[in-house]
């Protein structure tokens, strides 16, 4: 006879080897479940954006009978039916994506060279010199009226001050939005796209104002407080405080932005959730005290509405930016829960924010303020849910040190975590790191919340009656607090680490590693610890191009050893070679030698052309500097020049030609030959991307001018 003995449960991951194991796990896990149909919705977005060419619009009613599958077999087999709601949620983000790029009007052609432009001043931007102004209704020299809107950069001395709902008219140059820097870069002419945008520029003369019948409320209600507060508080201190309670970052000088952005504080220029917080949250006491004596209202639940249509005006005052959408999404959800008596703050709560805010801008997934401030507000949630019964009760009778000790652990590791959070996306975006915002966030943050934010609040109150003064001067007060500690930390040795960018592929690893960390509950939620490391490692294996050219063919840049060799032409952009440097993780950079050897041989120089072969067993690419191509075709695996190669030659070409119908072009130079990749063939055909040039274009394009 043999007596039962009760054998421990086996432990995470072996216990999934029992099939009542894996239905515990289910059952443990089951209210994290419906989190991941807002990270399927998501993932349907991206597959639309990554889809090689324009999918046909039947796709889009592919989503439908999905969803009535996925509710009809998860009545009668739950784990079929997830699986199906989360092909359906993808179906949905792909359908919503697709049906807004339809549905945008189509990009226009700006005219060639100057132009008189007329157009309604929607937006106005403080500049460190002058202003910018986006116009809508334009029209170029009389013409007919366009649907996109157009942003031109005013001359400095300007006297003109257009106001939101004028009619503004001026000589200008205006541009359609570039192409990426290289294959695979930020798309500037899908983010133009989406928002509305059909070109930008600068004027070459005086602007001529109409005032106009109507004004945009918020438009204009937002340059009013934006003068008003730059001119009580001038300089730096002003813009930056008018930065606070706009959200327009413009008029900052670019020093102090750096300084912002290397010390890890740039995050509160963003007009998000720290702002809006602060604000509901004052206004929530003040409605709350104002209603003490009124014994028989709802006094809780009045206060919450007051301080919901607070942050609504907030949102239409900061210009609806993404991390205000995602913040006030969570504002008005968490109010709901508080008026019902439900947890308010939760990743449910977040799931439907960055549901609906993907719902009205599917776009916007794309963006690194997306990405980051829902990244940052996830892991702060998942480490509050983890942290909050570990650490011990401060309630009244703790003493006042355990309470201080506990508020600053606080304040400490929401800067961790958060920073944390963000370093994938910042790698991605940015190529930085910040290593010392936890020092600085320590104590601008407080600063901010308790200071700036209620002093911004009552200045904004008391402009009606022109006393803003009084409440603007504090605010200062700790605008230069938070400025003097941007530029303190952000001196410090190694404040801001450039690496070299992790891939999208590696950033993808990363977002879903960081997912399953913080949506899970149980043990196997720490499977997102190697993923995080795997995307953060990426870049490492991820190599960069040997050889870029940008879109005009005026700046070629080669790889060769630790360094990065330039041939810059007249004209060059600057913003190309700035974006070309943190590719390549910001390594020296150097022009091309006229003659001779660097980079211990790899690249070889003479008067007509350098040859670059980085690996000795590689191909060789040839770059011409006026030699004929003849001389190089036979031996090269590619060929680049900066004018049009004429001639047969047997190698592939990279000229003027190639880039001023592809686009920018990136080239590998790997053992088994040259991979060329254009930003064209990058794309694909899209409503974003500009069609193939005519043949016309090219022949009364400038010729290119010397190498500086």
């Amino acid at each position: 006879m043999f007596s039962a003995v009760a054998r421990p449960a086996p432990r995470w991951p072996g216990r999934l080897a029992s099939t009542d194991a894996r239905k515990n796990l289910l059952a443990d896990e089951r209210p994290r479940l419906a989190l991941w149909l807002a990270v399927a919705l998501g993932a349907g977005v991206l597959v639309y954006f990554a889809w090689p060419s324009e999918p046909p619009p039947a796709a889009r009613w592919l989503a439908p009978p999905l969803s009535l599958l996925a509710l009809w077999i998860g009545a009668r087999r739950p784990v079929a039916g997830l699986l199906l709601g989360l092909l359906a949620a993808g179906a949905v983000g792909f359908a919503l994506a697709s049906w807004q790029a339809g549905r945008v009007a189509p990009p226009q052609e700006p005219p060639r060279g100057a132009t008189i432009l007329s157009g309604s001043v929607a937006e106005i931007e403080l500049l460190p010199e002058g202003r910018r102004v986006t116009l809508r209704a334009v029209q170029f020299d009389g013409g007919r009226q366009e649907e996109r809107m157009v942003r031109v950069r005013l001359k400095p001395q300007d006297p003109a001050r257009p106001e939101p709902g004028d009619r503004l008219t001026v000589r200008a140059m205006i541009q359609p939005p570039g192409a990426p820097a290289h294959p695979g870069g930020w798309d500037f002419q899908r983010a133009a796209y989406f928002s509305g945008l059909g070109g930008s520029g600068y004027a070459l003369g005086m602007a001529a104002v109409v005032p106009g019948e109507t004004r945009p409320i918020f438009a204009g209600l937002r340059a009013s407080i934006e003068a008003r507060v730059t001119e009580a508080l001038p300089g730096v201190t002003g813009a930056i405080a008018a930065a606070l309670i706009t959200g327009g970052q413009s008029a900052i000088p670019g020093a102090d932005l750096t300084a912002m952005r290397d010390s890890g504080l740039a995050h509160l220029l963003s007009v998000s959730g720290l702002h809006i917080v602060a604000v509901m949250g004052i206004a929530f006491t003040l409605v709350r005290c104002g209603l003490a004596f009124a014994m028989r209202l709802p006094g809780k639940a009045i206060a919450a509405l007051a301080a919901l249509a607070v942050g609504a005006g907030y949102l239409l005052l900061s210009g609806v930016q993404v991390p205000m959408q995602r913040s006030f999404a969570m504002a008005a959800v968490t109010t709901l829960a508080l008026l019902a008596g439900r947890r308010a703050l939760s990743l449910r709560v977040l799931a439907l924010a960055a549901a609906a805010v993907i719902v009205m801008q599917p776009a916007a997934i794309l963006g690194a303020s997306f990405q980051m401030s829902f990244a940052a507000v996830l892991a702060l949630i998942a480490g509050w849910d983890w942290l909050r019964p570990r650490l011990p009760q401060g309630g009244r009778r703790a003493a006042w040190r355990r309470r201080l000790a506990l508020a600053l652990f606080g304040v400490m590791a929401t800067s961790v975590l958060a920073g944390l959070a963000t370093m994938p996306f910042s790698l991605h975006h940015f190529g930085r790191v910040q290593l010392y915002g936890v020092v600085a966030n320590a104590v601008a943050v407080p600063v901010t919340s308790l200071l700036v934010m209620p002093a911004a609040l009552a200045a904004v109150l008391l402009m009606p009656f022109e006393l803003e003064g009084w409440a603007l001067a504090p605010m200062g007060w700790g605008v230069e607090a938070i400025l003097g500690v941007a530029r303190l930390v952000a001196v410090w040795p190694g404040a801001s680490l450039a690496m070299q960018p992790i891939p999208s592929w590696g950033l993808g690893i990363c977002a879903i590693g960081l997912l399953w960390l913080c949506l899970w509950r149980t043990g196997w939620r720490l499977a997102g610890v190697p993923l995080l490391a795997i995307g953060l490692l990426s870049g490492m294996v991820d190599r960069p191009p040997d050889l870029l050219v940008s879109g005009d063919g005026r700046l070629i840049a080669l790889r060769a050893g630790d360094g990065l060799f330039l041939q810059r032409q007249s004209g060059a952009s600057s913003f190309v070679r700035e974006v070309w440097h943190r590719v390549h993780g910001e390594v020296s950079i150097e022009a091309l030698p006229r003659d001779g050897v660097a980079a211990n041989g790899a690249l070889r120089c003479r008067a007509g052309a350098c040859v670059l072969r980085p690996d000795p067993a590689g191909a060789e690419a040839a770059l011409l500097r006026g030699e004929a191509p003849e001389a190089t075709c036979a031996s090269a695996a590619v060929v680049v020049s900066a004018e049009p190669v004429r001639g047969a030659c047997l190698a592939q070409v990279v000229d003027r030609f190639a880039v001023w119908r592809e686009g920018p072009h990136a080239i590998w130079l790997d053992r088994g030959g040259a991979r060329v990749i254009s930003d064209r063939a990058w794309r694909g055909d899209r409503p974003w991307v500009p069609p193939m040039p005519s043949p016309r274009g090219l022949a009364s394009a400038a010729p290119l001018a010397a190498v500086d």
